[in-house]
């Protein structure tokens, strides 16, 4: 008996699908978001910090803001910056603690 190799592979992909839950069905509830999406909506926010940091700081060399706003922004984007570096520390550790894990 031949194998078809398209059939095959069909095959392979619709069982691919249906144990990663790419088969029609999230398995997420509709309105959460992924985990992918909050770590990137938390490196977009300490981003953003950084840019109005710099821009107030901008401002302040030519005089046009007030220092204690460019120091809250500083603060608040050092702040930003640590939780994102926590959260990194945290995820590679959880990463290598899954690859010490006996199979």
């Amino acid at each position: 008996m031949a194998v078809n190799v398209t059939s095959a592979l069909n095959a392979y992909k619709s069982v691919a699908q249906t144990a990663t839950g790419g088969g029609g069905m999230d398995a997420r509830p509709s309105g959460t978001k992924s985990f992918a999406d909050v770590l990137g909506d938390m490196a977009n926010a300490a981003k953003n910090e950084g840019v109005k940091a710099e821009k107030l700081g901008a401002s302040a060399l030519l005089g046009k803001a007030d220092y204690a706003e460019v120091v809250t922004a500083v603060a608040n984007a050092d702040v930003a910056l640590q939780t994102v570096v926590t959260v990194r520390d945290k995820i590679i550790s959880a990463y290598q603690d899954i690859l010490k894990m006996p199979i």
